[in-house]
Protein backbone atom coordinates (compact mmCIF):
# COMPACT_ATOMS: atom_id res chain seq x y z
CA UNK A 1 0.00 0.00 0.00
CA UNK A 2 2.65 2.42 0.91
CA UNK A 3 4.34 1.66 -2.21
CA UNK A 4 1.32 2.84 -4.20
CA UNK A 5 1.10 5.77 -2.44
CA UNK A 6 4.70 6.78 -3.17
CA UNK A 7 3.95 6.14 -6.76
CA UNK A 8 0.96 7.96 -6.76
CA UNK A 9 2.51 11.10 -5.27
CA UNK A 10 5.39 10.64 -7.24
CA UNK A 11 2.79 10.56 -10.65
CA UNK A 12 0.81 13.58 -8.97
CA UNK A 13 4.04 15.27 -8.89
CA UNK A 14 5.38 14.88 -12.40
CA UNK A 15 1.85 16.13 -13.49
CA UNK A 16 1.67 19.12 -11.29
CA UNK A 17 5.21 20.01 -12.62
CA UNK A 18 4.39 19.44 -16.45
CA UNK A 19 1.04 21.96 -15.99
CA UNK A 20 3.29 24.67 -14.39
CA UNK A 21 5.61 24.29 -16.93
CA UNK A 22 3.05 24.50 -19.83
CA UNK A 23 1.23 26.99 -18.02
CA UNK A 24 3.91 29.62 -18.26
CA UNK A 25 4.34 29.10 -22.10
CA UNK A 26 2.69 31.33 -24.66
CA UNK A 27 3.14 31.83 -28.13
CA UNK A 28 1.72 35.76 -27.91
CA UNK A 29 3.38 37.18 -24.66
CA UNK A 30 3.59 40.89 -25.23
CA UNK A 31 5.02 41.36 -21.54
CA UNK A 32 7.71 38.92 -22.33
CA UNK A 33 11.04 40.12 -20.70
CA UNK A 34 13.03 37.45 -22.65
CA UNK A 35 12.53 39.42 -25.65
CA UNK A 36 14.38 42.61 -26.06
CA UNK A 37 13.51 45.29 -28.14
CA UNK A 38 15.89 48.03 -27.30
CA UNK A 39 19.35 48.19 -26.44
CA UNK A 40 19.08 48.98 -22.87
CA UNK A 41 16.50 45.93 -22.39
CA UNK A 42 19.18 43.87 -24.48
CA UNK A 43 21.77 44.92 -22.14
CA UNK A 44 20.05 43.66 -19.33
CA UNK A 45 19.06 40.16 -21.34
CA UNK A 46 22.96 39.80 -22.56
CA UNK A 47 23.40 39.52 -18.67
CA UNK A 48 21.04 37.61 -17.26
CA UNK A 49 21.37 34.59 -20.41
CA UNK A 50 24.83 33.63 -19.20
CA UNK A 51 23.70 34.45 -15.27
CA UNK A 52 20.59 32.32 -15.38
CA UNK A 53 22.69 29.68 -17.58
CA UNK A 54 25.63 29.44 -15.04
CA UNK A 55 22.66 29.41 -12.13
CA UNK A 56 21.25 26.18 -14.13
CA UNK A 57 24.25 24.58 -13.78
CA UNK A 58 25.18 25.32 -10.38
CA UNK A 59 21.41 23.73 -9.67
CA UNK A 60 22.08 20.43 -11.66
CA UNK A 61 25.17 20.07 -9.99
CA UNK A 62 23.58 19.91 -6.52
CA UNK A 63 20.37 18.36 -8.17
CA UNK A 64 22.42 15.41 -8.98
CA UNK A 65 24.62 15.27 -5.52
CA UNK A 66 21.26 15.38 -3.26
CA UNK A 67 19.82 12.51 -5.45
CA UNK A 68 23.67 10.69 -5.79
CA UNK A 69 24.69 10.76 -2.28
CA UNK A 70 21.81 9.99 -0.30
CA UNK A 71 21.61 6.47 -2.84
CA UNK A 72 25.36 5.94 -3.01
CA UNK A 73 26.34 5.44 0.73
CA UNK A 74 22.74 4.46 2.22
CA UNK A 75 23.21 1.58 4.92
CA UNK A 76 23.28 -1.40 3.20
CA UNK A 77 21.69 -5.06 3.93
CA UNK A 78 23.14 -6.45 7.15
CA UNK A 79 25.15 -2.80 7.42
CA UNK A 80 24.34 -0.84 10.98
CA UNK A 81 22.40 1.95 10.58
CA UNK A 82 23.72 3.83 13.14
CA UNK A 83 27.67 3.67 11.84
CA UNK A 84 28.78 6.64 9.54
CA UNK A 85 29.78 6.18 6.75
CA UNK A 86 34.08 7.88 5.95
CA UNK A 87 33.76 11.77 7.02
CA UNK A 88 35.77 13.95 4.92
CA UNK A 89 35.98 16.87 7.16
CA UNK A 90 39.21 18.70 7.39
CA UNK A 91 39.88 17.74 3.97
CA UNK A 92 41.75 20.90 3.04
CA UNK A 93 41.52 20.68 -1.14
CA UNK A 94 37.89 20.18 -0.99
CA UNK A 95 37.08 22.93 1.84
CA UNK A 96 39.35 25.33 -0.25
CA UNK A 97 37.77 24.21 -3.94
CA UNK A 98 33.94 24.58 -2.59
CA UNK A 99 34.80 27.85 -0.91
CA UNK A 100 37.08 29.57 -3.74
CA UNK A 101 34.70 28.25 -6.66
CA UNK A 102 31.43 30.11 -6.06
CA UNK A 103 32.89 32.78 -4.65
CA UNK A 104 34.88 33.20 -8.16
CA UNK A 105 31.31 32.21 -9.94
CA UNK A 106 29.86 35.55 -7.90
CA UNK A 107 32.82 38.02 -8.60
CA UNK A 108 32.49 37.44 -11.61
CA UNK A 109 28.59 38.34 -11.92
CA UNK A 110 28.81 41.29 -9.82
CA UNK A 111 31.56 42.67 -12.51
CA UNK A 112 29.85 42.10 -15.20
CA UNK A 113 26.59 43.34 -13.37
CA UNK A 114 28.01 46.75 -12.09
CA UNK A 115 29.17 47.15 -15.93
CA UNK A 116 25.45 46.67 -16.96
CA UNK A 117 24.62 48.80 -14.46
CA UNK A 118 27.34 51.59 -15.19
CA UNK A 119 26.29 51.25 -18.98
CA UNK A 120 22.40 51.27 -17.99
CA UNK A 121 23.18 54.80 -15.65
CA UNK A 122 25.38 57.10 -19.07
CA UNK A 123 23.01 59.96 -19.94
CA UNK A 124 21.87 59.24 -23.57
CA UNK A 125 22.79 61.98 -26.28
CA UNK A 126 19.87 64.34 -27.92
CA UNK A 127 17.20 62.32 -25.94
CA UNK A 128 13.69 63.16 -25.91
CA UNK A 129 12.59 64.18 -22.45
CA UNK A 130 9.31 62.89 -21.01
CA UNK A 131 7.83 63.14 -17.36
CA UNK A 132 5.58 59.91 -16.22
CA UNK A 133 3.87 60.36 -13.74
CA UNK A 134 1.98 57.28 -11.82
CA UNK A 135 -1.34 57.65 -10.18
CA UNK A 136 -4.32 55.22 -9.62
CA UNK A 137 -4.96 53.97 -12.41
CA UNK A 138 -3.31 55.58 -15.18
CA UNK A 139 0.06 56.98 -16.27
CA UNK A 140 0.59 61.09 -17.59
CA UNK A 141 3.37 61.52 -19.69
CA UNK A 142 4.44 65.53 -20.20
CA UNK A 143 7.21 66.16 -22.95
CA UNK A 144 9.86 68.94 -22.69
CA UNK A 145 9.06 69.83 -26.23
CA UNK A 146 11.40 72.88 -26.17
CA UNK A 147 14.14 70.61 -24.39
CA UNK A 148 14.81 73.40 -21.37
CA UNK A 149 14.45 70.56 -18.76
CA UNK A 150 10.81 71.69 -17.71
CA UNK A 151 7.81 69.90 -18.27
CA UNK A 152 4.00 70.48 -19.32
CA UNK A 153 4.28 74.25 -19.65
CA UNK A 154 2.18 76.03 -21.09
CA UNK A 155 1.80 75.22 -25.11
CA UNK A 156 3.53 71.65 -24.11
CA UNK A 157 2.22 68.35 -25.43
CA UNK A 158 0.34 66.57 -21.77
CA UNK A 159 -1.02 63.30 -22.88
CA UNK A 160 -2.04 59.69 -21.12
CA UNK A 161 -2.00 55.87 -21.17
CA UNK A 162 -0.23 55.86 -25.05
CA UNK A 163 3.99 56.53 -24.56
CA UNK A 164 4.24 58.05 -28.20
CA UNK A 165 7.93 57.55 -29.22
CA UNK A 166 10.18 58.28 -32.10
CA UNK A 167 11.86 54.66 -32.79
CA UNK A 168 15.81 53.92 -32.75
CA UNK A 169 16.09 57.38 -30.58
CA UNK A 170 16.35 57.27 -26.74
CA UNK A 171 14.16 58.24 -24.54
CA UNK A 172 15.01 60.11 -21.08
CA UNK A 173 12.17 59.20 -18.54
CA UNK A 174 11.50 61.58 -15.45
CA UNK A 175 9.69 58.88 -13.29
CA UNK A 176 7.56 60.37 -10.55
CA UNK A 177 3.81 59.77 -8.86
CA UNK A 178 0.98 61.87 -7.47
CA UNK A 179 -0.07 59.48 -4.85
CA UNK A 180 1.33 56.11 -3.80
CA UNK A 181 4.39 53.93 -4.76
CA UNK A 182 3.60 53.18 -8.60
CA UNK A 183 6.44 51.07 -10.72
CA UNK A 184 7.01 51.58 -14.17
CA UNK A 185 8.15 48.62 -16.67
CA UNK A 186 8.00 48.05 -20.47
CA UNK A 187 9.99 44.97 -20.63
CA UNK A 188 10.98 44.98 -24.13
CA UNK A 189 12.46 48.33 -23.12
CA UNK A 190 13.82 48.14 -20.19
CA UNK A 191 13.96 46.97 -16.21
CA UNK A 192 11.49 48.91 -14.02
CA UNK A 193 11.69 51.98 -11.77
CA UNK A 194 9.33 52.72 -9.55
CA UNK A 195 7.36 55.67 -9.24
CA UNK A 196 7.66 57.29 -5.94
CA UNK A 197 5.80 60.61 -4.36
CA UNK A 198 8.39 63.64 -3.80
CA UNK A 199 10.87 61.86 -5.67
CA UNK A 200 12.03 61.13 -9.29
CA UNK A 201 13.64 58.77 -10.75
CA UNK A 202 15.28 58.74 -14.52
CA UNK A 203 14.79 55.58 -16.83
CA UNK A 204 16.14 55.64 -20.40
CA UNK A 205 13.99 53.52 -22.78
CA UNK A 206 14.49 53.12 -26.46
CA UNK A 207 13.06 51.04 -29.24
CA UNK A 208 14.71 49.42 -32.14
CA UNK A 209 11.83 49.92 -34.93
CA UNK A 210 8.70 50.86 -34.58
CA UNK A 211 6.08 48.74 -32.82
CA UNK A 212 3.60 48.62 -29.71
CA UNK A 213 5.64 47.88 -26.82
CA UNK A 214 3.44 46.48 -23.53
CA UNK A 215 3.94 47.20 -20.03
CA UNK A 216 2.44 46.85 -16.74
CA UNK A 217 2.64 48.75 -13.35
CA UNK A 218 4.25 46.51 -11.20
CA UNK A 219 4.21 47.51 -7.47
CA UNK A 220 0.94 47.05 -5.52
CA UNK A 221 -1.12 50.49 -5.45
CA UNK A 222 -4.81 49.92 -5.16
CA UNK A 223 -7.76 48.13 -6.23
CA UNK A 224 -7.02 48.18 -9.84
CA UNK A 225 -3.65 47.58 -10.14
CA UNK A 226 -3.72 44.71 -12.26
CA UNK A 227 -5.67 47.33 -14.37
CA UNK A 228 -2.50 50.28 -14.63
CA UNK A 229 -1.49 49.38 -18.12
CA UNK A 230 1.43 50.65 -20.11
CA UNK A 231 1.63 51.14 -23.99
CA UNK A 232 4.77 52.61 -25.30
CA UNK A 233 3.95 53.39 -28.90
CA UNK A 234 7.29 54.04 -31.58
CA UNK A 235 6.66 55.42 -34.39
CA UNK A 236 9.29 56.46 -37.90
CA UNK A 237 10.70 59.95 -36.45
CA UNK A 238 8.57 61.90 -39.44
CA UNK A 239 4.97 60.19 -37.54
CA UNK A 240 6.45 61.20 -34.10
CA UNK A 241 7.23 65.18 -35.18
CA UNK A 242 3.35 65.04 -37.06
CA UNK A 243 1.62 63.82 -33.82
CA UNK A 244 4.04 65.92 -31.33
CA UNK A 245 3.33 69.11 -33.66
CA UNK A 246 -0.65 68.32 -33.85
CA UNK A 247 -0.34 67.15 -29.99
CA UNK A 248 0.63 70.96 -28.86
CA UNK A 249 -2.60 72.74 -30.31
CA UNK A 250 -5.68 73.40 -28.97
CA UNK A 251 -8.66 71.48 -28.82
CA UNK A 252 -11.89 73.08 -31.18
CA UNK A 253 -14.50 75.14 -29.43
CA UNK A 254 -18.61 75.50 -30.76
CA UNK A 255 -20.76 78.52 -30.78
CA UNK A 256 -23.65 78.97 -28.91
CA UNK A 257 -25.21 78.77 -32.10
CA UNK A 258 -24.06 75.82 -33.86
CA UNK A 259 -26.57 72.98 -32.57
CA UNK A 260 -24.93 70.11 -34.54
CA UNK A 261 -24.53 66.95 -31.98
CA UNK A 262 -20.71 67.87 -32.08
CA UNK A 263 -21.76 71.22 -30.07
CA UNK A 264 -24.18 69.61 -27.90
CA UNK A 265 -21.60 67.59 -26.78
CA UNK A 266 -19.42 70.21 -26.19
CA UNK A 267 -21.82 72.00 -24.06
CA UNK A 268 -22.74 68.78 -22.36
CA UNK A 269 -18.65 68.22 -21.14
CA UNK A 270 -18.89 71.80 -19.67
CA UNK A 271 -22.13 71.58 -17.84
CA UNK A 272 -21.06 68.19 -16.22
CA UNK A 273 -18.53 67.54 -14.03
CA UNK A 274 -16.51 66.36 -16.32
CA UNK A 275 -15.03 69.71 -17.28
CA UNK A 276 -14.30 70.11 -13.23
CA UNK A 277 -11.73 66.95 -13.53
CA UNK A 278 -10.91 66.83 -17.61
CA UNK A 279 -8.76 69.51 -18.89
CA UNK A 280 -8.94 69.97 -22.89
CA UNK A 281 -6.96 73.00 -23.30
CA UNK A 282 -8.69 76.15 -25.18
CA UNK A 283 -11.66 74.66 -23.65
CA UNK A 284 -11.88 74.68 -20.14
CA UNK A 285 -8.65 76.50 -18.73
CA UNK A 286 -10.14 78.69 -16.12
CA UNK A 287 -11.47 75.73 -14.30
CA UNK A 288 -8.21 73.42 -14.55
CA UNK A 289 -4.46 74.96 -14.13
CA UNK A 290 -3.34 74.41 -17.90
CA UNK A 291 0.22 73.66 -16.31
CA UNK A 292 -0.08 70.94 -13.86
CA UNK A 293 -3.41 69.65 -14.60
CA UNK A 294 -4.17 70.05 -10.79
CA UNK A 295 -8.32 71.01 -10.47
CA UNK A 296 -9.44 74.28 -8.47
CA UNK A 297 -11.61 71.59 -6.36
CA UNK A 298 -9.02 69.02 -5.44
CA UNK A 299 -11.50 67.85 -3.50
CA UNK A 300 -12.98 66.24 -6.59
CA UNK A 301 -10.08 63.80 -6.59
CA UNK A 302 -7.37 62.48 -4.45
CA UNK A 303 -4.86 63.29 -6.81
CA UNK A 304 -6.30 66.30 -7.75
CA UNK A 305 -5.56 64.95 -11.70
CA UNK A 306 -7.42 63.40 -14.58
CA UNK A 307 -6.00 62.67 -18.04
CA UNK A 308 -5.85 65.51 -19.95
CA UNK A 309 -8.73 64.67 -23.27
CA UNK A 310 -7.18 67.62 -25.37
CA UNK A 311 -6.10 64.89 -27.91
CA UNK A 312 -7.87 62.05 -26.91
CA UNK A 313 -8.02 60.64 -30.33
CA UNK A 314 -4.61 60.46 -30.51
CA UNK A 315 -4.08 57.77 -28.06
CA UNK A 316 -5.21 54.26 -29.02
CA UNK A 317 -6.37 53.45 -25.31
CA UNK A 318 -7.96 55.21 -22.25
CA UNK A 319 -9.22 54.00 -18.62
CA UNK A 320 -5.42 53.27 -17.99
CA UNK A 321 -4.66 51.28 -21.05
CA UNK A 322 -7.68 49.06 -20.27
CA UNK A 323 -10.00 49.58 -22.93
CA UNK A 324 -9.28 50.17 -26.82
CA UNK A 325 -10.38 53.33 -28.40
CA UNK A 326 -8.44 52.00 -31.85
CA UNK A 327 -9.98 48.07 -32.33
CA UNK A 328 -6.92 46.34 -31.83
CA UNK A 329 -6.88 44.91 -35.58
CA UNK A 330 -3.64 43.98 -37.61
CA UNK A 331 -5.58 46.53 -40.00
CA UNK A 332 -5.95 49.13 -37.37
CA UNK A 333 -2.66 48.81 -36.00
CA UNK A 334 -1.32 49.72 -39.39
CA UNK A 335 -2.90 52.84 -38.95
CA UNK A 336 -0.36 53.79 -35.60
CA UNK A 337 -1.09 56.49 -33.95
CA UNK A 338 -2.44 58.58 -36.36
CA UNK A 339 -5.42 56.78 -37.19
CA UNK A 340 -8.47 58.76 -36.12
CA UNK A 341 -6.39 61.80 -38.39
CA UNK A 342 -8.46 60.56 -41.59
CA UNK A 343 -12.13 60.10 -41.65
CA UNK A 344 -12.41 56.29 -43.06
CA UNK A 345 -10.19 55.35 -40.65
CA UNK A 346 -11.74 56.98 -37.95
CA UNK A 347 -15.05 55.16 -39.08
CA UNK A 348 -13.81 51.52 -39.46
CA UNK A 349 -11.64 51.48 -36.65
CA UNK A 350 -13.20 53.60 -33.58
CA UNK A 351 -14.44 51.33 -30.72
CA UNK A 352 -17.53 53.21 -29.69
CA UNK A 353 -19.10 50.43 -27.83
CA UNK A 354 -15.89 50.54 -25.42
CA UNK A 355 -15.95 54.27 -24.90
CA UNK A 356 -20.37 54.07 -24.52
CA UNK A 357 -19.43 51.11 -21.96
CA UNK A 358 -17.35 53.54 -20.01
CA UNK A 359 -19.29 56.66 -20.01
CA UNK A 360 -22.20 54.25 -19.02
CA UNK A 361 -21.01 53.69 -15.43
CA UNK A 362 -17.43 53.71 -15.01
CA UNK A 363 -16.86 51.72 -11.87
CA UNK A 364 -18.42 48.80 -13.84
CA UNK A 365 -15.88 48.80 -16.26
CA UNK A 366 -12.76 49.28 -13.83
CA UNK A 367 -12.51 48.44 -10.29
CA UNK A 368 -12.33 51.77 -8.39
CA UNK A 369 -12.92 53.58 -5.49
CA UNK A 370 -15.51 56.81 -6.99
CA UNK A 371 -17.48 57.70 -3.82
CA UNK A 372 -16.80 59.58 -1.28
CA UNK A 373 -16.00 57.75 1.96
CA UNK A 374 -16.34 59.25 5.61
CA UNK A 375 -12.62 59.88 7.09
CA UNK A 376 -10.88 59.94 3.21
CA UNK A 377 -10.42 62.98 1.35
CA UNK A 378 -11.57 62.85 -2.71
CA UNK A 379 -12.02 60.41 -4.90
CA UNK A 380 -10.33 57.69 -6.95
CA UNK A 381 -11.33 57.30 -10.38
CA UNK A 382 -14.05 58.24 -12.40
CA UNK A 383 -18.25 58.60 -10.34
CA UNK A 384 -21.05 57.52 -12.62
CA UNK A 385 -22.46 60.33 -13.47
CA UNK A 386 -26.07 58.39 -14.73
CA UNK A 387 -26.14 60.10 -18.39
CA UNK A 388 -28.95 59.28 -20.34
CA UNK A 389 -28.21 57.62 -23.84
CA UNK A 390 -29.08 60.79 -25.29
CA UNK A 391 -25.95 62.67 -23.30
CA UNK A 392 -23.54 59.52 -24.24
CA UNK A 393 -24.08 59.99 -28.06
CA UNK A 394 -23.54 63.72 -27.76
CA UNK A 395 -20.54 63.38 -25.75
CA UNK A 396 -18.78 60.41 -27.63
CA UNK A 397 -19.61 62.86 -30.99
CA UNK A 398 -17.94 65.57 -29.39
CA UNK A 399 -14.77 63.68 -27.85
CA UNK A 400 -14.74 62.09 -31.18
CA UNK A 401 -13.15 66.00 -33.00
CA UNK A 402 -10.57 65.68 -29.92
CA UNK A 403 -7.88 64.46 -32.63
Amino acid sequence: MSGFLRARGTVVGLATAVVLLVAGCAKDAPQDTLKPQGPAARSIDNLMTPVFGAAGVVFVVILAACIIVPLKFRARDGEDEDDFPEQIHGNFKLEIGWTILPAMILLVVAVATVGVLFQLADEPDDPVRVEVIGQQWWWEYRYDVDNDGKFGEAGEVITANDLVIPAGRPVALSITARDVIHSFWVPALNGKRDAVPGRTHPLTIEADKPGEYIGQCTEYCGLSHANMHIKAIAVEPEEYEEWLERSAEEAPTFEESDNSIEAQGYRQFNQLLCSSCHLIDGVNNEKIDSDTGITQDEALQVSGNAPNLTHLFGRTTFAGGLFHLRKDTEECKKLGVNWAQDDEGLEECFDDAALEAWLRNPPEEKPMAPEAVPGRTGIRGMPNLNLTEEQIDQLVAYLKTLK
